[in-house]
C-alpha cells in the first residue's frame, strides 16, 4: 500500500530513502533479517484554559525505528535524526548479538494481500488550519455556555496527520497515512455545598465531532453533580458507562487476553480456551480493520494484515490476541495484534479495535429498584491486571432509584474483580467509542462504599 506516498510525496520520499538505507546498513553489519518502521506526523493543538486560548501549537514529527536479528536475539534502536544511520543500525546489531539466539523466533512476516480499511484519511484533517481550531473552541465554549452555572476549566483540540512505512528483509513494503481528531472539556459548577466537575471528550478519524455537543455535556454533568448526596455502603446494581466500562477494561480484563501474558503465566484466562468465561449472552471481538475504527489500519506493527477477530463467543474463550513471536512459539498464524506507540519504541501485542456487544442488549435503567450509575473512574491504573482485582474512584456518580437517575453520589469507591463481574453482566445497546475500545453501557452487581 502506498497511498501515503501520493499526497505527501516529498516527507514520504525522504523517509523512504532513509528506512532503505537503514535496513541495508543493518543487513549489512551481519543481522540476518532487519525491520524498518518509519513515521512522519504533523500535529496542531488548540489549548483552552477557562475561556480563553492559552496556545495554538504546531509539530512535526519524524524517525524510524530499527529491529535487527540475529540468531533469533532481536535488537532495536530508533532516531528522529536521519543522518544518524549508520549509528542506529551499529546500536541494533550490537544488542541483536547480546540477546540471540532465542530458538523460537520464527521470523519477520513476508508480503501478504492487505485489507482495504475505510475512514481512517479525512483530506480536511490532513489540511487544517488554525481559524478552523478556533471555530472548534468557540463550539466547544458555546456548548457550555448554554448551561447556566458552569464555567470551563480546561480543554482543547488536536488535529494530526500521520503517515506509517514498514519495509522488512522479508520483502514487505507498506505505507499508509492516516488522520484523527481530538478534542475535550472539563468544566466546573458551584452549589450552596460546594462544587462539582464534569468533563467530556469525543474522537474521530474524520470531522465527524460535535464539539458543542461536547461543550454541553460537559456542562450539564458538572451542573447535575452539585450537591451530592452521602448513600451506605453496600452491594448495589451498578450501571457503568462506556466510559467507565472501558477504563476498568483496559487495566484488567485486555491484558489478561494477550498471548504474550498466557504464556509467561501472567494471565488468568491462561488454560481457557474454548471454555466458558463470562455470561453466554457476551461477544467480544477484537476488528483491526473497523470502517473508522480508532485502532484501524490495513495492517498492524509487524505488516501482518489486519483481520476480525473473535475473542469471547457467547460467552467461551475463543482466541487471544497474537503477534508473529508469540504465534510461532505455537505453530499458528499472528491475529494482527502487533501494535506501536511510535517510531521510538518496539512493538508489543496489544487491542486494534475492542468490540463488546451482546446477543440480548438490555435497557441499562429498567428493573433498578437501588442503584448507582457511575460515569468514569479514577484509579484504573492501580488495578491487579493479573488477577483483575480492582478498587477505583466513582467520579460523577448517581442513585438509580426505580429505574430512574436520581440525586448525585457525593464521593464513592466501587470494588470488585472484572472476571467474577463478566460471568454476570447485563450489556447495553448504544455502543460509544472510547478510544480503540467500543462498548455500550453496562449493568453488574458490585461493593460500592461511600
Amino acid at each position: 500500500m502506498r497511498a501515503g506516498a501520493r499526497r505527501i510525496s516529498g516527507t514520504s520520499d525522504d523517509l523512504k530513502i532513509s528506512a532503505e538505507r537503514l535496513l541495508e546498513r543493518a543487513l549489512g553489519l551481519g543481522a540476518d533479517e532487519a525491520e524498518v518502521f518509519g513515521v512522519w506526523s504533523r500535529n496542531l493543538t488548540l489549548e483552552l484554559r477557562r475561556d480563553r486560548v492559552e496556545s495554538i501549537s504546531a509539530s512535526v514529527l519524524r524517525g524510524l525505528g530499527l529491529r535487527a536479528i540475529i540468531k533469533g536475539g532481536v535488537g532495536f534502536s530508533s532516531t528522529s535524526d536521519l543522518s544518524r544511520i549508520d549509528d542506529v543500525a551499529e546500536a541494533a546489531v550490537s544488542a541483536a548479538r547480546i540477546f540471540g539466539p532465542d530458538r523460537l523466533w520464527r521470523g519477520l512476516p513476508g508480503k501478504s494481500r492487505m485489507p482495504s480499511v475505510d475512514g481512517v484519511f479525512d483530506r480536511r484533517i490532513a489540511d487544517v488550519q488554525t481559524d478552523t481550531l478556533l471555530e472548534i473552541s468557540e463550539e466547544l465554549l458555546g456548548g457550555c455556555g448554554a448551561v447556566g452555572g458552569v464555567e470551563p476549566v480546561s480543554g482543547g483540540v488536536s488535529c494530526t496527520h500521520s503517515l506509517e512505512i514498514l519495509i522488512n528483509s522479508s520483502g514487505l513494503d507498506l505505507s499508509e497515512e492516516g488522520t484523527s481528531i481530538h478534542l475535550a472539556l472539563e468544566t466546573i459548577a458551584r452549589g450552596s455545598s460546594g462544587v462539582a466537575t464534569g468533563s467530556e471528550f469525543d474522537n474521530s478519524r474524520s470531522f465527524s465531532v460535535n464539539a458543542r455537543a461536547v461543550g454541553e455535556k460537559a456542562a450539564d454533568l458538572a451542573r447535575r453533580s452539585l450537591d451530592g448526596i452521602s448513600i451506605e455502603t453496600d452491594t448495589y446494581d451498578v450501571v457503568l458507562s462506556p466510559v467507565a466500562f472501558a477504563e476498568l477494561l483496559e487495566s484488567t480484563f485486555i491484558p489478561s487476553l494477550s498471548a504474550e501474558n498466557v504464556q509467561k503465566g501472567r494471565s488468568t484466562l491462561a488454560g481457557m480456551l474454548n471454555k466458558s468465561v463470562s455470561d453466554l449472552r457476551l461477544q467480544v471481538v477484537d476488528d483491526g480493520a473497523l470502517p473508522a475504527g480508532m485502532g484501524s489500519s490495513a495492517f498492524d506493527g509487524e505488516g501482518v494484515p489486519s483481520q476480525r477477530n473473535v475473542l469471547l463467543e457467547d460467552g467461551v474463550l475463543r482466541s487471544y490476541l497474537y503477534d508473529s513471536y508469540t504465534a510461532g512459539k505455537e505453530g499458528r498464524s499472528s491475529t494482527g495484534n502487533s501494535v506501536r506507540s511510535g517510531y521510538s519504541e518496539m512493538p508489543r501485542i496489544g487491542i486494534r479495535n475492542l468490540i463488546i456487544s451482546s446477543k440480548e442488549p438490555v435497557e441499562m435503567l429498567d428493573g433498578v429498584r437501588e442503584g448507582v450509575l457511575v460515569n468514569s473512574v479514577i484509579g484504573a491504573h492501580t488495578a491487579n491486571p493479573i488477577s483483575g482485582d480492582f478498587s477505583v474512584e466513582a467520579r460523577n456518580s448517581f442513585r438509580i432509584r426505580a429505574g430512574e437517575i436520581a440525586e448525585p453520589v457525593r464521593s464513592a469507591m466501587i470494588a470488585g474483580n472484572i472476571f467474577d463481574l463478566l460471568k454476570h453482566i447485563d450489556v447495553g445497546r448504544d455502543a460509544r467509542a472510547v478510544g480503540p475500545i467500543v462498548t455500550p453501557g453496562v449493568r453488574v452487581r458490585m461493593r460500592v462504599v461511600c
